[in-house]
């Protein structure tokens, strides 16, 4: 079968909910595969601007729509006739949004949360509420499944057709190498797995281990430095996800080593980006408004704290990180109280 043949056999209406950065590189990659996307945002003057524009100048500049991608406002215009939706708002507004989207659902939907976070007031991961609002509303029984996309990829290269690995992730693998064969594109490849909660717990804490990198940047340590909270991070990311029930060799794949090696020492990182103000002096409100994107880890070390404690989870980089973002802890003292810990064996 000729892959011209295969990518007509496999185009989908896809809703893609979420026009910041990440959101509005996907839906791009899947319309240049083929697909009819809509791209679904609540600010209303930000999507008209993307109509009028047809490239978002204020996360992407220079990246132009292609015609079958159809940005919109109206929550029922994005989900009509798709039969997958991918969820790419900030954590903290995804409970809220997939509520208005729930209702919308046909049977047989794919819904996957592209985001990296944990919910604040729950402790939950994006899949875990997916499945609480989908069974509120006695939806599941339409066979909608949940699924997680992560991995090292920045939407700015992601967007620019910069080769990426992504993992995509659904307990029925049936299911995922079916989306895996109509999502991945010549740059951008896709492997898949049945650890969703790996995928999501490697996701979200490698946020918190770059901003970590960020203050040690930041401070003018050095590459030592850098290499050690990487390592030490992933530790305590697979400590926390082992607790939670994922599999071990996650840790070690794209979602886990790969996207913290991205998120630790890229330049496009947000998360880094704090850290680094943050070592400089910047108090955390003035980085938040300078920044005019969400960096998941500053509401993450929240909930992720919150969760280490409650699973009684030793996790001494993110105690740091915490006292730093929300108990006023200079980043000199955070980094000498981490090198004084109790010395003990890898």
């Amino acid at each position: 079968m000729s892959i011209e043949v295969r990518k007509m056999e496999n185009k989908s209406q896809i809703a893609v909910m979420g026009a910041g950065s990440w959101g509005t590189a996907l839906a791009i990659l899947l319309a240049q595969k083929g697909h009819e996307v809509r791209l679904w945002g609540h600010n209303h003057e930000h999507i008209d601007l993307l109509v009028v524009d047809r490239e978002n100048k204020r996360y992407l500049h220079g990246r132009a729509f292609p015609d079958n991608l159809s940005p919109t406002r109206e929550l029922e215009k994005a989900i009509k006739g798709a039969r997958i939706v991918l969820m790419v708002v900030p954590s903290h507004a995804f409970r809220l949004v997939f509520q208005g989207v729930a209702p919308l659902l046909q049977d047989k939907t794919r819904v996957i949360s592209a985001v990296k976070g944990i919910e604040n007031k729950t402790l939950k991961t994006m899949s875990q509420i997916i499945e609480e609002i989908l069974m509120g509303h006695d939806i599941l029984k339409r066979d909608i499944q949940i699924g997680v996309l992560s991995g090292p990829s920045f939407a700015e290269e992601v967007a620019s057709g910069v080769p990426t690995a992504v993992t995509l992730g659904f307990s029925d693998l049936d299911t995922a190498r079916s989306l895996q064969e109509i999502l991945a594109t010549d740059s951008f490849r896709i492997y898949i797995s049945r650890d969703v909660i790996g995928l999501e717990v490697s996701a979200a804490l490698k946020n918190i281990v770059a901003i970590a990198a960020g203050v040690c940047d930041g401070l003018g340590y050095g590459l030592n430095t850098r290499a050690a909270l990487i390592t030490r991070g992933l530790a305590e990311i697979q400590r926390l996800g082992m607790a939670m029930g994922a599999d071990t060799s996650t840790f070690a794949g794209l979602s886990g080593l790969g996207d913290l090696i991205l998120t630790c020492t890229g330049n496009l990182s947000r998360n880094r980006t704090v850290g680094l103000m943050l070592g400089q002096g910047k108090s955390l409100g003035q980085i938040k408004n300078e920044m005019k994107m969400v960096a998941e880890g500053i509401k993450t070390t929240k909930s992720v704290y919150d969760l280490a404690q409650k699973l009684q989870i030793e996790m001494p980089i993110l105690d740091q990180v915490h006292g730093i973002l929300y108990e006023g802890k200079k980043c000199s003292e955070a980094v000498k109280a981490l090198l004084q810990r109790e010395l003990k064996q890898e």
